[in-house]
């Protein structure tokens, strides 16, 4: 019956006989040594993201959850909303898995509603970073001191990452992008590109790069099946890139750009942070940009994240960037927007490009959501600037069933808030290094 147990079907919860203490007694415990010690970000990680599934995984052991009877509905519902979900070793996914099926779905069906929140949004749109590994450190996204890396062992293989693809797809989702880290690091990226574009359902494969070593893959990136593509600059002065990221490259960012257009991705993205002081002063250098060429430049609010030492004095508003666009150019034509589109997207008149405001700071866009986020550890993040995360890794890696896992899924999109706090609030609130995000 132990067994049975560890195969974790919930219905076996209240059929065993055994203590629930016993059940977690005959889980894997760590070895000594197992864990390897994360490294920095300037140490050796040649083989980051590349371990096998499951190698030297053991953590320490939580102390075993209180099930209990399986409550109503209406229990589980209220527990869903109050509950935490701050990150932690397993046994956590098994108390999502039971909540979940008492209050959203029995065990044994489907859930045609697994991506679907309390307040009733529908998410079509998963983010899957694969590294927290980059070859730049920019100063908005990369803490002075650097980041510790999690353990090989610790992120999701490649087979691990399609897995839960194939699940999130099946159920609804149609776009996913790739992200990291920087996600040209990775070395299965083409064919994860491949696999993923194969999946019967998904209409959109993108990635966001910084563009360094893209030109040497975009050709067999398209051929894989990658179907959008947004480049991060947020600089046009090779001098000030350096100061930016810390490192060197400019050419290759701007060659990369103009790759993408001869490979015909139409728009070609590029993301600019805009921060005061900083870079504000090319705001119409990158429009400029869009004059003749199909490129679409996406100006963002900057954003608080762990160790960028964010000020709201060093943000500009949608209202200045949009201002400082239409004193060069006059004024810009709106263009129509899906729903969940989190970009105000513009054409100045007679332009071949376009251009968008991300707003996340001064209008947000929580209320038609559609985005959730996979971190390369199996962190299931339901909202950027959330601290709340569910690991599917550990889920995946003691015994989960697909059913399991969609019923995990299912309980941290549902408790998603419907909207993050204010700028002042998420600046003073823990929360990751955007490397360790994706963007």
């Amino acid at each position: 019956m132990l067994r049975r147990c560890r195969t974790l079907q919930p219905v076996f919860w209240a059929a065993c006989p055994a203590p629930v203490a016993a059940c977690y007694s005959a889980l894997p415990q760590p070895t000594e040594g197992e864990c390897r010690p994360a490294t920095t970000h300037d140490g050796d990680q040649s083989a980051q993201e590349h371990g096998p599934p499951g190698a030297g995984h053991a953590l320490a052991a939580p102390p075993p959850s209180k099930l209990g009877p399986r409550p109503s509905a209406k229990e589980a519902r209220e527990e869903l909303r109050r509950f935490a979900g701050s990150p932690r070793p397993s046994p956590e996914w098994r108390e999502l898995v039971r909540l979940s099926h008492a209050a959203l779905q029995p065990p044994g069906q489907a859930n045609p509603a697994m991506l679907t929140d309390s307040f009733g949004r529908v998410h079509s749109y998963l983010r899957i970073s694969l590294t927290e590994r980059c070859n730049l450190r920019c100063l908005y996204c990369m803490p002075d001191e650097g980041v510790e890396l999690a353990p090989a062992s610790h992120l999701l293989s490649s087979e691990e990452i399609l897995r839960l693809a194939r699940l999130f797809v099946s159920a609804g989702v149609d776009k996913i992008r790739l992200t990291g880290g920087e996600p040209t690091l990775h070395k299965d990226l083409v064919r994860l590109v491949a696999s993923l574009s194969a999946l019967p359902g998904l209409a959109s494969i993108g990635i966001t790069t910084n563009g360094l070593t893209l030109g040497r893959q975009l050709a067999a990136l398209r051929s894989a099946g990658l179907t959008h593509l947004n480049i991060s600059l947020d600089t046009l002065r090779p001098d000030r890139f350096v100061t930016l990221t810390r490192r060197q490259g400019h050419a290759r960012v701007l060659a990369s750009i103009q790759e993408a257009i001869a490979q015909g991705y139409d728009p070609v993205k590029v993301n600019v942070v805009v921060m005061r002081g900083v870079n504000d002063d090319e705001i119409a250098d990158f429009v400029e940009m869009t004059r003749h060429a199909p490129i679409n430049v996406r100006f963002i609010e900057y954003m608080p994240f762990d160790g960028n030492v964010w000020s709201d004095k060093k943000m500009v508003t949608y209202r200045e960037m949009r201002g400082a666009v239409e004193a060069e150019f006059g004024p810009l034509e709106p263009i129509l927007s899906p729903a969940g589109e989190v970009a105000r997207n513009f054409r100045c008149q007679d332009f071949t490009g376009s251009v968008s405001f991300i707003t996340s700071m001064t209008k947000a866009f929580c209320s038609d959501c559609n985005r959730l986020r996979l971190m390369a550890d199996g962190n299931l993040k339901v909202c950027l600037f959330g601290a709340n995360e569910v690991s599917l890794r550990d889920a995946m890696r003691e015994g989960a069933s697909e059913e399991d896992l969609a019923a995990v899924i299912s309980a941290a999109v549902y408790r998603k808030k419907a909207a993050h706090a204010g700028m002042f609030e998420l600046a003073a609130t823990a929360n990751r290094a955007m490397v360790k995000i994706g963007g």
